[in-house]
């Protein structure tokens, strides 16, 4: 195609946007002012043929789509020649804003062309697609460019694979990949783990499982993401003890995850509050080398305070000081519901005699602990004030006074009655 120049490359930006304004408008260039003819007439001079592409884009997200939309049809009725870019362009202006036939008018024209497309442009067109909820469409695009564009065939599956599980569209996330290794292209471990993932957030618990027995037999290792995953679809349906036999399927020995393997191995013991597996547990995780991180503790801290342990729960303490973990608002908030709970403000100074009530308030633990064990009320409770006065800076101790305050006043109201 040709390249004539829309706008004169001189102009800055501000100056081709109004001048291409002015070409738009309904109006003739007869009837426009004359600061507008003149920047007209200018823009037909020859000038970079790229300047095109991004204005039509600048356009379309400056809150102007009606101009961008006239623009091309406008330039040919005035003789110009436009290039590849600007088509392109205009595809996704059209895709972007839901002028789907458009789109698909001139998404046909250039896969019959010879212009060699790239896989930003066929990403951002699948991702319109996708986003309308166009999935057959999809479908097709991605044929077309196994036939026309076979260089680009392995990155557009990948991308459309990750953009159907996004959505949920399992079962045509499956068809794109059956696709994908028939045409003799591999399943690397990014792809094997995504799989997972979707299938844990979107899937059923079959699915998932029958998910990381293809993963395991293709004998790529389940990622952090994967591992997250499938746990919270275990947590979600509550079966701790399915998700210990996968961790311990996965191998608890694993280093490059840290200690996620282990936590969430205590966690599912004290989902149910088995107490002595998750002391066994813990002490094994020791033996094994592993350090326990705030995590870790807060989640024995956390079982404590629910069941009253408070020898357990000051041991837990202990060690934590020992180790120089330092405590956070997770941490204070075990300590509190567990003494209030049982009525027992009166000690609740010498629990936290060794913790630093002066620190400001922050929140380190790794939320998957909310999902199973859920936030304690001195939690719960101290994140909204912090969240309603964010100006002040707080500290433990005037969050811990604010609430022993707040208990005495809900009790009194309680005998009152």
């Amino acid at each position: 195609m040709g390249a004539i120049s829309v706008v004169s490359a001189t102009l800055p930006l501000e100056t081709k946007l109004i001048g291409l304004k002015a070409v738009c408008t309904h109006n003739t260039t007869a009837s426009a002012p004359k600061a507008d003819r003149k920047r007209y007439r200018n823009s037909k001079k020859a000038g970079n043929p790229k300047d095109r592409a991004p204005i039509i884009r600048s356009l379309s997200k400056k809150g102007s789509p009606h101009i961008a939309n006239e623009l091309v049809p406008r330039l040919q009725a005035e003789g110009f020649l436009l290039d590849d870019s600007t088509w392109t362009a205009l595809m996704l202006y059209y895709a972007n804003n839901g002028f789907f036939t458009q789109a698909d008018a001139l998404w046909n024209t250039i896969i019959n062309s010879a212009y060699n497309l790239d896989i930003r442009v066929v990403s951002e067109l699948i991702d319109a697609y996708i986003g309308a909820g166009l999935f057959h469409e999809v479908i097709r695009i991605v044929q077309q460019i196994s036939i026309r564009h076979p260089h680009l065939q392995h990155q557009v599956y990948v991308h459309t694979i990750s953009c159907f599980g996004k959505v949920g569209e399992l079962e045509l996330m499956d068809y794109t990949l059956k696709e994908m290794i028939s045409k003799g292209y591999p399943v690397d471990s990014s792809i094997g783990n995504a799989y997972i993932v979707y299938h844990s957030r979107f899937g059923s618990i079959t699915m998932m499982e029958h998910a990381y027995k293809r993963l395991k037999s293709s004998r790529f290792l389940i990622e952090e993401d994967g591992i997250r995953a499938v746990s919270d679809a275990y947590i979600r349906d509550k079966k701790f003890h399915n998700l210990g036999n996968f961790l311990r399927e996965v191998g608890l020995g694993r280093r490059n995850a840290g200690n996620l393997l282990w936590n969430l191995l205590l966690l599912s013991y004290a989902a149910n509050f088995k107490m002595k597996s998750l002391q066994r547990e813990f002490l094994n995780m020791v033996e094994a080398g592993f350090d326990p991180d705030l995590t870790t503790f807060n989640i024995r801290a956390a079982a404590f305070s629910k069941m009253s342990l408070f020898w357990d729960l000051h041991l837990s303490l202990e060690h934590m000081n020992h180790n120089g973990i330092i405590p956070d608002l997770v941490t204070y908030g075990c300590v509190v519901d567990a003494y209030l709970d049982r009525r027992l403000g009166r000690n609740l100074d010498f629990a936290l005699r060794k913790m630093n009530v002066k620190d400001s308030p922050v929140v380190l633990t790794d939320p998957i602990l909310f999902e199973v064990l859920g936030k304690g009320d001195f939690h719960s409770s101290s994140e909204a004030l912090l969240e309603f006065n964010m100006r002040k800076t707080w500290t433990y101790k005037e969050l811990i006074a604010i609430y022993v305050k707040k208990k005495y006043r809900s009790n009194q109201i309680f005998w009152n009655y």
